[in-house]
């Protein structure tokens, strides 16, 4: 009896549940009044569709009021032929198996149907639940996962640095280095065994070579230095000496010796000296003058005519403010006049063919002083000392026939000598002159035999002028006699 009540129960609370998932199915008693065709079965099918207590009304799902009436056996085989249409429908869409953490959802709560129910209809209800839960809840046991066994700690590995190829390459050139040095042995060859005795016999060592210096490293801010062309403007100094040289004229002139030539070229200094006119007027004028004289014969009463109109041109070309033909009127004692000067003028400058851009001495001094100044900005005592001996070489005819850029070079290397500077030629000068020792050497020794016999010569204009304080005195200080010898 308890049995029997219990599974009364349990239908009882499975039936809503069954009626709403059979969604309206039509019952026996509805499908036999269609098949008669009696009338009222219309008027019968509007209660009969809320068997399923719900109503599928403008898209959505509504509760139905509850039916209260006996279920038949009839009614209760159809309930359970729904039920088990449902759960095959159902099956399919079962969800995947979840982790083994989730939960099964609970079942979902019924509504109860207050109806009697009967002993058929009980057991049906009951079988049918056991069923449907048996086949919802098995499949939805997890599988059994495998064990996560964590894998063991990997062995402690060598930490290994990566360099930088540079870095690689270096220690690798190192290390072969090292080890070509250690394989490698010093050997005594005969050969150099005697080459070294033959250098050690003649006085030869090995000497480090010599950089150059860079002269200009100084003016590189100036503008006026023009630091970016100066090589290339010497370069082309070098080559234009070449052109427009006065040759050996004094067999050509009748009149005229090379002593007559000296006395005119002190005075021309001392001229110049009064004036304070510009180093590279004097040696312009001496050019046009020996130039002049190797293309015209002179009388010796004009030749102090020619060195006024030379220097009158020369002033016009170097000079700011040029003296006047007046100035050189009185500086001659009124010896010529007017006429005669611009006269000669003009004879002088159609016969040099008006040729007066030409490299003077002076050019080459300036920079071959900057060449012999060691890095130094300013060495007073070095310039003075070589204007002494350039000017020198202006009076010794025996210069004339020379390269300017020869007895610049040859100035510079007796100023050197007499100073006593050491090295006497390095090789700074070297490049930038472009001679040696030897080739200078000739010059040399004229200049330094002229300021030997100075003090005893009757000419004494470049010797008193640079035995002043103005100019450091640099005439007093003893020659290189041992030059000379």
């Amino acid at each position: 009896m308890a049995t029997r009540n219990h599974n009364a129960a349990a239908a009882a609370a499975a039936a809503p549940q069954l009626l709403h998932n059979r969604g309206g199915v039509p019952a026996l008693g509805k499908q036999k009044a269609a098949a008669a065709g009696r009338a009222d079965a219309m008027n019968r099918r509007a209660p009969l569709g809320d068997i399923g207590n719900v109503r599928a009304a403008e898209g959505k799902l509504q509760p139905q009021e509850q039916v209260s009436r006996p279920a038949t056996r009839s009614f209760a085989a159809q309930v359970v032929k729904a039920n088990s249409i449902k759960n095959a429908a159902i099956a399919p869409a079962r969800p995947a198996p979840r982790k083994a953490s989730a939960k099964p959802p609970p079942p979902p709560p019924q509504e109860q149907v207050s109806r009697p129910v009967t002993r058929s209809f009980g057991a049906q209800l009951v079988k049918a639940n056991s069923i449907k839960q048996n086949a919802a809840i098995a499949p939805a046991r997890p599988a059994p996962r495998k064990a996560s066994a964590k894998p063991p700690p990997p062995p402690p590995e060598h930490v290994i640095e990566i360099s930088s190829d540079s870095d690689q390459s270096k220690t690798q050139s190192e290390s072969s280095a090292s080890s070509v040095r250690s394989r490698r042995k010093v050997i005594n060859t005969l050969t150099s065994v005697l080459s070294a005795r033959s250098k050690a016999a003649c006085g030869i060592t090995d000497k480090p070579r010599q950089l150059i210096e860079d002269i200009d490293k100084l003016d590189v801010n100036n503008e006026l230095a023009v630091v970016d062309y100066i090589e290339d403007i010497y370069a082309f100094y070098k080559t234009a000496q070449h052109e427009s040289r006065p040759c050996d004229y004094i067999d050509a002139q009748v009149e005229i010796n090379s002593k007559m030539r000296a006395i005119l070229a002190d005075w021309i200094i001392e001229v110049h000296h009064k004036f304070e006119l510009m180093p590279e007027t004097l040696y312009l004028t001496m050019y046009i003058i020996d130039q002049y004289l190797s293309l015209q014969p002179v009388l010796r009463r004009e030749l102090q005519l020619a060195g006024v109109s030379a220097m009158l041109i020369a002033c016009k070309y170097e000079e700011i403010w040029a003296p006047e033909v007046n100035d050189f009127i009185l500086i001659s004692d009124s010896a010529y006049s007017r006429e005669q000067i611009l006269s000669m003028e003009k004879g002088i400058l159609n016969r040099i063919e008006w040729n007066l851009t030409v490299p003077t001495s002076y050019m080459f001094l300036v920079r071959f002083i900057k060449a012999a100044s060691s890095g130094i900005k300013i060495d007073k005592e070095m310039e003075n000392m070589v204007f002494f001996f350039a000017e020198l070489s202006l009076m010794q005819y025996g210069l004339v026939t020379h390269l300017p850029s020869m007895v610049a070079a040859s100035a510079v290397y007796a100023a050197r000598l007499t100073l006593k500077r050491a090295p006497l030629w390095t090789d700074t000068l070297k490049h930038h002159t472009g001679f040696t020792e030897s080739e200078i050497m000739e010059c040399t020794k004229m200049l330094v035999s002229a300021h030997l016999t100075a003090p005893e010569s009757k000419l004494k204009v470049v010797y008193k002028k640079y035995s002043s304080e103005q100019f450091g005195g640099v005439a007093l200080r003893p020659p290189a006699v041992e030059i000379c010898k």
